[in-house]
């Protein structure tokens, strides 16, 4: 199942993706995307329902963040073998984890804005899990129960005000629109390995990122057992899961990202089940 937010910033109304790939507007049986609605058994009631019982959404219109009201941005670093030694970093005995500010979410297609006096900004292509139930001190056998379901991220970092300035990678990821996340909520019932998915990205064209969840260091259960060791784990919750090789920061000379440029992101499962896509024009701070 395919769960998504259409409309105007701050307007979004629920919706399910058809088999045909149309949104079915469901504000006639949930208000929003929500933690909540997920906690409150929101996928297993949508299991009886008719998709063309509901009304369509027109086409084109805008794709707002993925899930609503979300508490926790929490974001998984170096977590990809190959993204490791390109940052020259050994992979870590331990996830890496830092959070990211709840207002860097945007829509998939949302225009990414580079901060002002930035010369950094670069791309992170990245599976999303968005928790379903509560996960406090869950074993790894049992983490995946709390999973409602997977996203596209891009983890949009500022690689100068991460790595140069002082202070945790928070400020260096927390910057309006560094959080575009959707355009679906793909239901866990749809992913039953989350390891068994590809992931990439392509700026003006050019695909710069190419990889593969079985390559992170720690998996997706790992992660949210690891997680709900140290802070309570709440339906909405979003954990970001690292990025494979193929960032800016690791190119020689490095190479971020300017106005005018486009990116493209997805993640596709090895049978064949699309998470969605992602395309976003980035703009100078205040055009």
């Amino acid at each position: 199942m395919k769960l998504a937010r259409l409309g105007p910033i701050g307007q979004e109304k629920p919706a399910l993706i058809d088999s045909k790939g149309r949104a079915r507007d469901l504000s006639s049986v949930v208000p929003d995307i929500s933690g909540e609605a997920l906690a409150s058994g929101l996928v297993a009631r949508l299991a009886g329902l008719d998709p063309a019982s509901l009304p369509l959404i027109p086409e084109g219109t805008r794709i707002g963040a993925a899930v609503s009201g979300v508490g926790k941005f929490i974001c998984v670093g170096l977590n990809y073998r190959d993204h490791a030694k390109e940052s020259g970093i050994a992979p870590p005995d331990e996830p890496v984890l830092f959070m990211k500010a709840t207002s860097a979410l945007c829509g998939p297609n949302d225009a990414i804005i580079i901060p002002l006096g930035s010369q950094k900004t670069d791309w992170e292509v990245e599976l999303g899990v968005v928790i379903g139930q509560t996960a406090r001190h869950v074993s790894v056998e049992t983490a995946l129960d709390h999973v409602a379901g997977y996203m596209v991220i891009n983890d949009l970092s500022e690689r100068a005000f991460q790595l140069e300035q002082g202070g945790q990678w928070v400020k260096g990821k927390s910057c309006d629109t560094f959080g575009p996340v959707g355009p679906w909520l793909v239901t866990s019932d749809e992913i039953p390995d989350p390891q068994a998915l590809s992931l990439w990205l392509e700026v003006n064209g050019t695909r710069h990122q190419n990889g593969h969840t079985r390559n992170m260091v720690f998996d997706v259960a790992f992660l949210v057992s690891y997680i709900s060791r140290f802070m309570t784990l709440c339906p909405g919750d979003i954990i970001s899961t690292g990025t494979p090789a193929g960032v800016g920061l690791g190119f020689r000379p490095p190479v971020y990202l300017k106005p005018g440029d486009r990116m493209e992101l997805g993640i596709e499962s090895d049978a064949g089940l699309s998470l969605g896509r992602q395309t976003q024009t980035c703009r100078a701070y205040g055009s």
